[in-house]
């Protein structure tokens, strides 16, 4: 699928999706190991990029198999002229420093309502948070998301910092891949 030349720099073809949800205009790839190892850890990571000398920021996705995936937007792939099925260069690297992450409403809701956990949460580190909401929006059923929010205020109620037996890069657990290709 997927070409090497040096770490964090390769060609790759852009793989429509299968299952696109309601955005039918985006593409993925998924990086090479050579690439992916260039990065500092194996679940969700942010990265400054570019598509064929577009630069982009992007979060990447584990893939469940120690590598990672790249959702592409429709704007970005207009931007650089290509479409699903061609093949692109990509260079992706680690940004200097992981941005603060957007707290789902859910989540912020039962945060407010725990003030032993709110304070917890706010003296984890930006990465500690970052893992929490993956756990937390990870969850394939509603019923299970509830439960998640409901375990990470109890959780950091209690003082714990990080999100305990939770496997980021879904290597262990298989609880991560990356989108089928339709093509």
């Amino acid at each position: 699928m997927a070409q090497k030349d040096k770490a964090g720099c390769f060609e790759a073809r852009l793989c429509r999706p299968l299952n696109g949800g309601d955005e039918a205009g985006w593409a993925f790839v998924v990086l090479p190991k050579a690439a992916s190892d260039t990065l500092p850890r194996r679940g969700r990571t942010t990265i400054d990029g570019t598509l064929n000398g577009h630069p982009f920021r992007a979060t990447l996705e584990p893939d469940g198999q120690l590598s990672h995936w790249l959702r592409l937007s429709e704007p970005l792939l207009a931007e650089a002229g290509v479409a699903p099925g061609q093949t692109v260069r990509l260079e992706v690297a680690p940004v200097a420093e992981e941005p603060e992450p957007g707290v789902p409403a859910d989540l912020a809701a039962a945060l407010a309502a725990s003030p032993e956990a709110e304070a917890n949460w706010q003296q984890t580190t930006t990465l500690a948070r970052l893992d929490w909401i993956h756990w937390i929006s990870s969850a394939k059923q509603a019923k299970t998301r509830i439960k998640r929010v409901q375990d990470a205020c109890a959780m950091l109620a209690e003082g714990k910092k990080r999100v305990c037996c939770f496997d980021t890069s879904g290597f262990y657990s298989k609880a991560f891949k990356a989108p089928q290709a339709a093509d």
